[in-house]
C-alpha cells in the first residue's frame, strides 16, 4: 500500500501516491450502470478506494444550514466486501460506524438475510480531522452496492451514510458543498484545482461524535456572514480557477472557526503560510489538523514542507498530498474476504 518515510528531521513524512496502473481502476461510468442489475451479485470481492481529507476548505452554515466542502486527500481507506452463502457478516471488531453502515445499506438494498464479509484497510488516523470514518462508510457503501449487483449512486450512498454519522462531501465525485447533518443540500462544484497540500498534523483527538451533538447554533448564527463569504469565494474561484480566491476561502473559513473549536496551531501556520506565500490555510473543523494550500507549479513543495517542519513543534507531523476528486474508486484484484 503506501510507503512511509521519516527524513533525518524525523517528522516529515511523504506518502507518495499509489500507481494508477497497477491500483486503482477508473470509476464506474454512469452509462455502465445498467449493465449491473439488481439481484445478481457478483461472487468475488469488491474492493473500493474512497479518499481521506485535511480537513475542509469552508464549512459553516449557509442559508441556515450547516454545510461544509471537504478537503479531500490522496490518502485512501479500502473497503472489499464479499457476498457469502453462510448466514451472519464478518466486520472487523473496531469497525463500529461501518458495521451500522453495513446493515443500513443492507436494509436499503433488500438483502438483510444475506452473509459475508467486510475488510477495511487504512491508514488514516482517526479524531483529527483525515475523513477517516467517512472513508470507511462510503468505501464499503459503494462496494456493497457493487458486490449486491446494484451501483448505487453518489446520492443514495450519501443519504445512507448521514443515517449513520455526519459525513463528508469526499462521498461525492469532485468537489462538493454538503450539509453533513442532514443531507438536504447537496451542490456539485467540478473538478478540484491543482493544489498540494502541506498537512500538518499535531497529533491529538477530537470527539466527532460529541463534538457533533454539542449546540453551535447561537455561534453559527453570529459567524453566518462570514461563512457565506467564504462560500461564495470558494464558488468563485472553483469556477473561475482563481486559486487565490480559493485559498482566501479557506483562511477565512479556518479562522472564523476559532469561536467553534479553537485550534492552538492556527496562528503559527497563518504566520507560516504569510511567509511562503501560500495560497491559504484550511483546516479540520472538528478536528486537529491544519494545512497549507499550494499552487504546485509555482511553489517549491519540497522546501515549503522542510521549513514547516523546522518551524513548528517536533510534536507536529508535516507531509504534503495532492488535493484531488472526492467519490470511489473501484480497485483491481480480488485479495481480501476470503470465499467460503
Amino acid at each position: 500500500m503506501r510507503v512511509r518515510e521519516l527524513d533525518t528531521s524525523g517528522n516529515i513524512m511523504t506518502l507518495p501516491e499509489p500507481s494508477a496502473s497497477n491500483l486503482y481502476m477508473p470509476l464506474v461510468p454512469r452509462q455502465t450502470t445498467a449493465l449491473v442489475t439488481s439481484g445478481s451479485p457478483t461472487d468475488e470481492a469488491v474492493r473500493v478506494a474512497l479518499p481521506g481529507t485535511c480537513g475542509e476548505l469552508v464549512q459553516g452554515s449557509l442559508d441556515g444550514e450547516p454545510c461544509l466542502i471537504s478537503c479531500p486527500l490522496g490518502w485512501y481507506s479500502i473497503a472489499a466486501v464479499r457476498f457469502r452463502s453462510c448466514c451472519g457478516w464478518t466486520v472487523p471488531t473496531q469497525a463500529s460506524k461501518t458495521r451500522a453502515a453495513l446493515h443500513t445499506g443492507l436494509a436499503y438494498l433488500g438483502r438483510t438475510a444475506s452473509g459475508g464479509c467486510v475488510h477495511l484497510h487504512t491508514e488514516l488516523p482517526r479524531g483529527r480531522g483525515y475523513g477517516s470514518s467517512t472513508a470507511d462508510i462510503g468505501a464499503t457503501l459503494y462496494a456493497l452496492g457493487y458486490a449486491a449487483g446494484r451501483w448505487l449512486t453518489p446520492e443514495e450512498v450519501a443519504r445512507l451514510a448521514v443515517q449513520v454519522e455526519p459525513s463528508d462531501s469526499t462521498l461525492f465525485p469532485g468537489l462538493a458543498l454538503w450539509d453533513h447533518r442532514s443531507g438536504h443540500v447537496y451542490e456539485d462544484l467540478g473538478a478540484p484545482p491543482p493544489l498540494t497540500v502541506v498537512v500538518l498534523d499535531p497529533g491529538g483527538e477530537v470527539d466527532t461524535l460529541a463534538f457533533n451533538q454539542l449546540d453551535h447554533r447561537q455561534a453559527l448564527r453570529h459567524l453566518a456572514p462570514q461563512h457565506r463569504e467564504a462560500f461564495s469565494l470558494l464558488r468563485e474561484g472553483l469556477r473561475y480557477g482563481n486559486l487565490e480566491a480559493i485559498g482566501t476561502a479557506a483562511t477565512l473559513s479556518a479562522t472564523a472557526h476559532q469561536a467553534i473549536l479553537a485550534n492552538p496551531l492556527l496562528e503559527s501556520t497563518l504566520s507560516l503560510a504569510h511567509d511562503v506565500q501560500a495560497l491559504g490555510v484550511c483546516r479540520a473543523h472538528s478536528g486537529t489538523l491544519l494545512g497549507l494550500l499550494l499552487d504546485p507549479r509555482h511553489a517549491d513543495v519540497a522546501r515549503i514542507t522542510a521549513l514547516a517542519a523546522q518551524r513548528l513543534s517536533s510534536a507536529v507531523t508535516v507531509f504534503s498530498l495532492p488535493l484531488v476528486s472526492g467519490g470511489p474508486r473501484f480497485l483491481a484484484g480480488n485479495t481480501e474476504c476470503p470465499a467460503d
